[in-house]
């Protein structure tokens, strides 16, 4: 019997319930909304309507597949614009921004330096950037630091106080057509990736030297023009 939308979504709800995704972290975050708009994205991009992600045979490639699309999600929440924009003109730094950043530093093929920005961001208190390096460390069968990673997605958020007015409508960090490409892989159980163009502006940018991660990309002002550098 045919699978419903919700069903499908489901499958999605629980890789966000795991670590309460987006829903703290991204304090106004609609997460039935989240879902209804990836089975859009999903279906629009095949023609029909999404297929049921399959369980994987493994630990560490389930944990790959939810990596992917946690962080396809990231980068396709009405959030990540803004807060991608923080992190470039906040001093601290912004750890939603870096969330963001290390989402598409993923997507974008940089595995190590996307592992050091989520770092970043996890050490600041970011829960779902605690729940991607559980998840990149599932993938790579390192189960005691994914185990330590589980903790801390699990820990506390600290409560802020939510504004009386409507939060402002912002357009999406990515054109439409590439986040029906990220979701719609990710439902067809291939690796998600971004237009060589939009990857070339991800791959120009500064980098600074880490002793541990080698070549760190550092965000500037070129991530605000991705829509439009991005093409078709």
């Amino acid at each position: 019997m045919a699978r419903t939308d919700r069903e499908r979504a489901a499958d999605i709800d629980t890789v966000l319930e795991a670590a309460e995704a987006l829903t703290d972290t991204y304090q106004d975050y609609d997460v039935d909304a989240a879902l209804e708009r990836v089975t859009a994205l999903a279906e629009a991009g095949t023609g029909r309507a999404a297929p049921a992600p399959c369980p994987y045979p493994t630990v560490h490639e389930q944990a790959a597949h939810d990596l992917d699309l946690a962080a396809s999600l990231i980068v396709d929440a009405p959030q990540a614009r803004p807060s991608l924009t923080r992190l470039l003109d906040s001093d601290p730094i912004e750890p939603e921004g870096a969330l963001v950043f290390a989402a598409l530093l993923h997507l974008a093929g940089h595995r190590d330096p996307a592992q050091f920005w989520f770092e970043f961001a996890a050490g600041a208190g970011n829960r779902t950037a605690a729940f991607c390096l559980f998840l990149l460390h599932q993938q790579r069968s390192e189960h005691r630091t994914a185990a330590y990673w589980r903790t801390q997605m699990c820990a506390p958020a600290q409560a802020r106080a939510r504004s009386a007015t409507a939060a402002p409508q912002h357009p999406p960090l990515l054109p439409d057509g590439v986040r029906r490409d990220l979701i719609s892989r990710c439902w067809e159980g291939r690796r998600p990736s971004l237009p060589p163009r939009l990857e070339a502006v991800i791959h120009s940018l500064p980098v600074e030297l880490h002793d541990d991660f080698g070549e760190i990309p550092r965000p500037d002002h070129t991530l605000t023009q991705l829509p439009a550098r991005a093409a078709t």
